[in-house]
């Protein structure tokens, strides 16, 4: 699978000839929700169903989001995240408010 450039730019760091788009589905979503421009994310919303995309948002890989990333995408989708790590303290307290 040939990624299109705005989404090979949000996974930089990856050997993109390497990644599978269904075994890698939470990785690509992850990297394109967090640093895609509007292409990206059109290119990813065509790629994947809502239901999965919701999903990596529900529960999102520990240290891969970026919390301002992951607060709008979670508004958005109307879905409170799974919350463990470095994420949990800081939105238990935004949500008790």
């Amino acid at each position: 699978m040939a990624f299109p450039p705005s989404v090979r730019a949000c996974l930089w760091s990856y050997d993109i000839s390497a990644l599978d788009l269904e075994r890698d589905k939470m990785l690509v979503i992850t990297n394109v929700l967090n640093h895609g421009t509007k292409e990206a994310t059109d290119w990813l919303f065509s790629r994947y169903s809502a239901p999965d995309i919701a999903s990596v948002i529900q529960t999102p890989l520990p240290g891969r989001w970026d919390k301002k990333s992951l607060a709008l995408w979670s508004l958005l989708f109307g879905i409170t995240p799974e919350l463990k790590g470095r994420f949990s303290d800081a939105y238990a307290l935004r949500s008790a408010e």
